[in-house]
Formats: C-alpha cells, structure tokens, sequence
C-alpha cells in the first residue's frame, strides 16, 4: 500500500477530534444536537486550520445512519455506515466539493446549481461545499445568490475562504460564519506529540518545538514539516537536523547576541554574526528568535510572578529569566522594536547578512546610556588628579553693557472710515523694529540675532490691554552658564558645528570644566551621540579649547537655547508694550474699535 502523508492520514473524522477550535466545534455540536441547521455557512482561516475537515464532518453529521442503519443527524457520525464511509473516501454522490480557485466562472457555478432540483440519491442532506469562494467572479457570485438564499429543505451550502474581505456582503449575509483561528505553538505541540507517539517515531522535544513555531498556526504545515522532517532524519527527529532542515538559529546564538548588546561588546556582536554567515543560518530567522527572546523577557520584567511559573520543559526558560534581570526594560523595549523592523530591510540589502550586521549595529548604538556611565567615571577619575596640578584660570564672563534704551516704533496710521459712525473691521499690527534686550558688549552682531529669533505670540481673543508676560523661568546667572553660552554662540555663527552637534550644543548646561575635561548636562539621551560629541570637541579645539566632553544626562536650568528664548521673550514682551502703549494705536482702539490681530506682532 502507498505510503500516507500524516496531514491526510491523521485528519480528523470526528469534532472532538478536532484541536485548537473549540469555539466552532461547541456551536455546531450544539445546533446539530437541538435540530436548528441553517442552510449555509462560511468557514474562514488561514491555511491549514481545519475549514475542508469541518465541512466533512458537517456533511458526515448531517448523513450519518448509525452502524446499524437507523441512526439520524447527529453530533457524533459514527464512522461505520456506508454513509460516512463514502464521504472520508471522496465518493459520496450527495457530497460536492467545487474548488472556486480553478472553477471560478458563472458556467462551473450554474452547471453545480442545477444539480440542486434533484433530491438527494444515497444521504439525507445533499452537501455543496465551495472551498476559496471568494475567487469566484462577480457574475458566479450573482448567479448563486438567489439559491444561496433560498435552497431546497434538501440542500445545504459550506463555504470556505481564506480571505473573507473579498466575499460580497451579499453572500455573508445569507450565511452562518465561523472564523477557524490559527493555533498556538503549544496545541500543535501537544499535538505533533501524540501523531508521533502512534507512529512510534522517536522525537526529540526540542525538535517538536521548532516545528511547532515554525508551522505558524496551521496544523497541516506542522505534519507536513513533520513528514519533511522524518526523512531528513531517517526515521527520527532530533533537533540539531530539524534545525539544519529549517535554517534556524540555536538560541544559543541569540542569547550570546542579547547579552553582548546589554553590556555593548560590540566585538562579540560582530564575530557572532559573522559565525552565523559561515554557518549559514537564516538572518531573518536570527531576528525571528531574538524578538520571541525579547517578548519572554518583556513579559517577565512587567509580570516577575510568571518566572516563578514559567514552563519547566523549557530548558531556554531559565536564560530568558537571567537575561530579563541583566537588560533593563526600557533597552529590552527597543531592542524589539528594532530586530522587528529589521526583518523588513533583510529584503532591501543585496546581502541579507549584511542588512542583518547593521541592524545588530543599530541596537549597539543606540542603546540608551551606553557609554554616560564611563565617561562620568573617567571624568571623576580625572578631577583629584588635576586638584593637584595647577589648574588654568577660567575664562571670564564677557562684559555686559549698559542696557539699551528702547523707542516704540509707531506703526502707520489707519485709514479714515467712509462715513462717520462706521468702524473699521481689523487692523493687523506690521511687524515692529523694537530694539534689543541688553546683551553682552563682546558677544558679535550675528550673535546677537541669534539670541533675538522672533517669535510669534497668539495672546486670547479680548486681551489686547495687557501685554504678555515672559514665559519661562528667569535663568540665574552663573559664570560657567556666561561661559558655555558665548562659546556656543561663537561656534553656530561660524557655522563651525550643525545639526545634530548644533543641537547638543545649544541644549547642554556646562556643569563642571577641568583643564582637559568638560561635563555637560542634557535632558535627552538622543543627544548623546558620540559622532556628535567627537565634533563638538573638533569644533572647541578650533577655538583654542582642546578638551574631552563628558555627558551625563538630567535636568538642565541653562543652556544657550534656554538663553535664547528668554532673550526673544523678552524682546517681544518689549514690542508687545511699545504697540500697546502708543497714544495713535490706543486712540484708533478707542474711536474705531479697532484691534490687534493676535499672532501678527512680531520683533524684527
């Protein structure tokens, strides 16, 4: 006799054979048992969960005559009668499957319907089953609607589809529907197990495993694996072949990857990866296992208990727990993210181990805190030691000049109204040419407009009596902060740093300088990027400061952006008072009820 396949061979001919679908095997059992069928039904799901099974064994319910003949519709075919028999074999006449996939058209669907007249020859029920009814054309569809709605008391319709978006509502409409799920790596696992143990084929767990996850919910890919897998391994799965068999990576290597990316041994991440090429092992399988790694670890952070509980069959259970202890939570966070993502550039790389050598990269840097901690500590390393030896006398603040005085600048007069006792509509304020807030003598014109960028400011609808007042918090003033600011200044004039160094520049506080070492201070952990410090420290060498940055991160109270924003605060508060207080402006506000379009006022 041939050999059978094991998806064919264990399908299951019973509903409480069937696993992992309990929800649909509970509704019919329960409508057959109480007599209350309808006349058609759609089955949905992916591939492999059960949709044609459920259907023979509808069928076999609805036909079955008992073993001694006398039986009636049931919940529980039996398997014996002649009836049931016929249909587990293919051949039963009152039993019809028509696969819409290559008998798509309006001519297969009425040459099906016309056998709908005739009453059924051997069963109880004639069964029209459909499977992938949603390729069936719009004219198919149209011309199984009416008899898809109405059919004889004889006739029952199943319909099956993997992709029930592209079935028309019409047709939903007329059916009972029941969405097969996929199943979980453990029921396939389970069940592997037990078709195994009948065939008296020896099986590593750990091979049934893979083959559980790698069959993605769809039972008959797990046999079918399972097949694939006996013979690659001559009658036996063990899980270094299942492995070579599906180009999976030994979580080994993924542990390895994940412990080198928490402590930043960028050496070991680049060997590993570079082992995995010489070995052959699938990059995007490699990402595969470090995100199901990663969402163990997640789970066990935000619920400590389940480590208590975790499965003891699992021998990776105990590394996933030590992992989850050693990454903190928030590394483990965008870790997952990034090895999620990254599978989807493995495809745009002309060398998949490539793209996957720089997502590796990727997480390495930007790792959250990756390299504070040292810097901090070589820094404070450093200071006794320059206690010690003569330190350079800092540099002293700019001289601050007198403060300028400032002349409102009156803006053109209104147009007279046509006809006395008409007002104008509205009067937009131009924009005003108020004069600067005291700034530091030193610091050079370019400077100055820095610190001057305008704002726009949108005070409330009936406000236009009171002036806004300076948003943020008056900045104490500090030499290091006098310091830090006309140094950054000096360099964004001169366009000696840009972007992402522009940026950390302007929003760091200079917390402490030794003779060979800064400590600056930001909030975000984005801005610390070591090629953005390595061109700050380029660009303060060109002012004649050859030092090392250290960057700790936490709250910042002034930095030059602070400062700047204080000064173009205060330099529209300035404006705002010269518009308001101009005896032409407060006269046309008074006569012609005229207004101040917010947001229009604006320092040159």
């Amino acid at each position: 006799m041939a050999y059978l396949v094991l998806a064919r061979k264990h399908r299951p001919r019973t509903f409480s054979e069937m696993v992992g679908q309990e929800h649909v095997v509970q509704a019919l059992e329960n409508a057959l048992t109480s007599q209350r069928l309808h006349h058609a039904y759609l089955f949905t799901g992916t591939r492999g969960v059960g949709k044609t099974t459920v259907s023979r064994i509808l069928a076999k319910s609805l036909n079955c005559q008992g073993p001694d003949g006398q039986g009636g519709i049931t919940a529980t075919p039996c398997g014996l009668c002649q009836a049931c028999k016929d249909i587990d074999a293919g051949r039963f006449v009152d039993y019809t499957e028509l696969d819409a996939a290559s008998n798509r058209g309006v001519d297969e669907v009425q040459a099906l319907l016309e056998q709908a007249v005739y009453k059924p020859v051997q069963g109880r029920f004639k069964v029209f089953m459909i499977d992938e009814v949603h390729m069936l054309t719009g004219h198919a569809f149209n011309a199984m609607l009416k008899t898809l709605e109405e059919p004889p008391e004889y006739l029952k319709f199943v319909l099956a589809t993997t992709d029930p978006q592209k079935v028309p509502v019409t047709v939903l409409s007329r059916c009972l529907q029941f969405n097969l799920r996929p199943m979980a790596p453990e029921t396939v696992l389970e069940h592997l197990t037990q078709v195994l143990q009948s065939e008296a084929v020896p099986a590593e767990p750990l091979a049934l495993r893979l083959i559980s996850r790698a069959a993605r919910g769809s039972m008959r890919d797990a046999l079918s694996l399972t097949d694939q897998a006996i013979a690659f391994g001559n009658g036996e799965l063990l899980e270094t072949g299942v492995r070579q068999m599906l180009g999976s990576v030994d979580r080994g290597h993924v542990f390895r990857l994940i412990e080198a990316l928490s402590q930043g041994d960028g050496k070991t991440v680049v060997e590993t990866s570079e082992g995995l090429r010489r070995d052959g092992l699938s990059a995007a399988s490699t990402l595969e296992e470090m995100t199901t790694v990663l969402q163990a670890m997640a789970v066990l952070q935000a619920v400590p208990s389940r480590a208590e509980s975790r499965d003891g069959a699992d021998p990776d259970a105990a590394e996933t727990a030590r992992l989850a202890a050693l990454l903190p939570a928030d590394e483990t966070q965008l870790l997952y993210s990034l090895c999620l993502h990254g599978r989807g550039e493995l495809g745009l790389a002309p060398d998949e181990y490539a793209a996957l050598t720089m997502v590796l990269l990727r997480l390495l840097a930007f790792k959250p805190t990756a390299s504070a901690g040292a810097e901090k500590k070589t820094l404070n390393d450093a200071v006794p030691a320059a206690a010690q030896a003569p330190t350079a006398a800092p540099l002293s603040p700019p001289p601050v000049a007198a403060p300028v005085p400032v002349e409102p600048v009156r803006p053109p007069a209104v147009a007279a109204p046509a006809a006395p006792g008409h007002r104008l509509p509205v009067v937009e304020a131009p924009a005003l040419s108020a004069a600067a807030p005291p700034r530091a003598a030193a610091t050079p014109e370019p400077a100055a407009r820095l610190m001057a960028m305008p704002v726009r400011v949108q005070p409330p609808a009936g406000a236009r009596e009171a002036p806004s007042a300076v948003a943020s918090t008056p900045i104490p003033p500090s030499e290091e902060g006098d310091f830090w600011h006309a140094t950054v200044t000096r360099m964004v004039v001169a366009e000696a740093i840009t972007a992402l160094t522009r940026e950390l520049a302007l929003q760091s506080q200079l917390v402490a300088r030794d003779v060979d070492q800064w400590l600056l201070r930001v909030e975000r952990e984005s801005l610390n990027q070591t090629s953005s410090r390595e061109k700050l420290q380029a660009a303060l060498a060109a002012l004649g400061h050859s030092v090392t940055i250290a960057i700790e991160i936490g709250g910042v109270v002034d930095s030059p952006a602070r400062r700047n924003r204080q000064a173009a605060e205060e330099r529209q508060r300035i404006a705002e008072e010269a518009i308001h207080n101009d005896p032409e402006v407060q006269s046309m506000m008074r006569d012609w009820d005229a207004r101040i379009v917010p947001g229009t006022l604006r320092p040159s």
